[in-house]
Order: structure tokens, then C-alpha cells, then sequence
């Protein structure tokens, strides 16, 4: 083994699960014998800064512990950079390392994900651009626009209380003034198109939000972005639908529609844009895919696995 190994971390990602992830992987790579440099960030401009520093020194490898967010806050730095990337999943959702076949569940998982940054698979997958009025931003989940974009607002503009229940709160507010949103939306290139519905969502993998598979036949490296687009519904046809999103059975329904592009483009009156579980734009927007743009160190089984659900789902 040759170079050294930095592992970056998130102490407060998955509250607070950050900080023990990262010792059970610091401990797995000396256990393997490699030269582990620490960087933890106190912030996100701190994370940001600190991977910037990790990639100029050039590792084998950068071991990221963290959600999706806190790959994703990075990718400034580490896209193109040529450095490898092994996600140690520590957040609350953490659906990439779903999508990527990557342990998150067992007691082992942390020391097992770091470990890939020794014998791990190097995978290519796409990543996602959102460019809007507030500038362009990256996500490798899934971008979701309306009406769960704006639960996660709500979410975020609550103080009280904490935890998932603000999260419930924000979902009953929002449910309260749901409107269908009057969407114009165009696929790349064509002419837009309008397309009154409750949300969009655009997926460069399966599932967001723990493991809701809202484009289920998306694969991270197949070079397109999934489209969801549901349609203007009431508030009990919502209601009813949300089973069926847990099980990726909603694409079935006739209020839905599907597609795949390169380029999507979306705008509506007050919208907003998540991904990765931040904000990440507002206003008109066009989300395109750059292909191949990140390499994770996958299990070579979890290779597998990941390529052969995207073609069942798709099937």
C-alpha cells in the first residue's frame, strides 16, 4: 500500500452519529495497515475548506464520513480531482450508500465502508447539476421539486419542535395548503411545456428521504436523470399514494409520469429546489447530468447488485 488515506469527517452528521463512525473507520484502516490522516470540520465552509486541503495533498483515497449531504457539500472540491471516494454513510438518510450497495445498517457498517478505500471497486457515477438564480449547485441523490421541496422548507424555517416531529408538523402544514403547482417544464432542449402537477422529482439514483424509491428505475451511472412528475392532486389522493411511493408501485398510477433526459428544465412561481437533503436552488431551473463525473470505492458485489435493480426496476 502505497500514499496515505485522508478521512474527512462530519462530526454532527446523522446527529452526532458522525463523530463514533469515524472512530470504528479510523480504527479499520490502521487495522489495515494504512496512513490515516484525520480532517474534521467544524461547519460546512469548514468541511468544504478542509477537503480542498485533502485533495491537494493528493491521497489514495478520501474517506468521507457523513450523510449524503456531506458528500455532496464537497463535490466542489473532489469532482475532476482524480482522488477516489469512499462514503462511510452517517447520516439520516443515507440513500447513495443504498444506491451504491454500501454497508450503513449492520454494527459493522462504518468499519466495513472504510475499508473499502483499501480493496474497494472503483465506480464512476454521474452527478447532477442544478443551475438556478441562486447560482449552480451539485447532488448525486435526487432533486425534488414542490411540494416535498416545500416540507423541507417548512421544516427548515420551524424552531419547534425538534427532532422528526417538526418534520410531521411541516408535512401537516403543508398538506393544509396544498395547491397544485403550475409547472412548465421541457426535456432536453425541447420547448417547455405546462405541466400543472404536486411535484417533480429528478433522480440520479432510486430513492431519497431514507429509502422512498420516488424514480425507481434510476441508476447512477447509466449517464440520464430520472423524472417523476405527479400530477395535481387533493389531499386524501395524496395521502393514498404515499404507500404506494414506499413501495415504488406510484409510477404505475395514471396521476403519474415518467421520464429520462440529460437535461431538465423547470420552472414555476415560488419554487425551490432540494437535493441530498439541502437546499440547493430557487427559481427556474435546469438540472443536468455530467456522466461518470465521481469515482466511489464500491463493494464489487454491491457493483452488481445496484446494476441489476436499476435494470428490474426499469424492466
Amino acid at each position: 500500500m502505497t500514499g496515505h488515506t485522508v478521512v474527512l469527517v462530519n462530526p454532527s452528521s446523522g446527529r452526532g452519529r458522525g463523530a463514533e463512525a469515524a472512530q470504528r473507520a479510523v480504527a479499520r484502516l490502521e487495522q489495515l495497515g494504512a496512513d490515516v490522516h484525520v480532517y474534521a470540520g467544524d461547519s460546512v465552509d469548514d468541511t468544504r475548506r478542509l477537503a480542498r486541503e485533502a485533495v491537494a495533498s493528493a491521497p489514495r483515497a478520501l474517506v468521507v464520513v457523513g450523510g449524503d449531504g456531506t458528500l455532496s457539500s464537497v463535490l466542489d472540491a473532489v469532482v475532476g480531482s482524480g482522488v477516489p471516494i469512499a462514503l462511510v454513510p452517517a447520516g439520516t438518510g443515507n440513500d447513495l450508500a443504498r444506491a451504491l450497495g454500501l454497508p450503513f445498517e449492520a454494527s459493522d457498517a462504518a468499519a466495513e465502508a472504510a475499508a473499502l478505500a483499501v480493496h474497494g471497486t472503483p465506480r464512476a457515477i454521474d452527478v447532477g447539476e442544478v443551475e438556478s438564480a441562486t447560482g449552480t449547485r451539485r447532488f448525486l441523490t435526487v432533486a425534488a421539486l414542490g411540494f416535498d421541496a416545500h416540507v423541507s422548507e417548512r421544516t427548515n424555517r420551524l424552531r419547534w419542535p425538534r427532532g422528526r416531529a417538526r418534520y410531521y408538523l411541516a408535512l401537516v402544514i403543508e398538506l393544509a395548503r396544498l395547491r397544485p403547482m403550475p409547472f412548465e417544464y421541457g426535456l432536453d432542449g425541447a420547448a417547455p411545456r405546462t405541466a400543472p402537477g404536486t411535484l417533480i422529482a429528478v433522480g440520479s439514483t432510486r430513492s431519497y428521504g431514507g429509502g422512498m424509491p420516488v424514480c425507481p428505475g434510476a441508476v447512477p451511472d447509466d449517464g440520464l436523470l430520472d423524472v417523476t412528475h405527479v400530477g395535481p392532486l387533493g389531499r386524501a389522493k395524496l395521502a393514498r399514494l404515499f404507500p404506494l411511493l414506499l413501495r415504488g408501485t406510484h409510477v404505475d398510477r395514471p396521476e403519474v409520469a415518467t421520464a429520462r433526459a440529460k437535461l431538465v428544465e423547470v420552472d414555476a412561481p415560488g419554487l425551490v429546489v432540494y437535493a441530498d437533503g439541502e437546499r440547493v436552488g430557487s427559481g427556474r431551473a435546469r438540472i443536468r447530468v455530467v456522466p461518470g463525473a465521481l469515482t466511489v470505492l464500491v463493494p464489487a458485489s454491491g457493483t452488481a447488485r445496484a446494476a441489476e435493480a436499476g435494470r428490474e426496476a426499469s424492466a
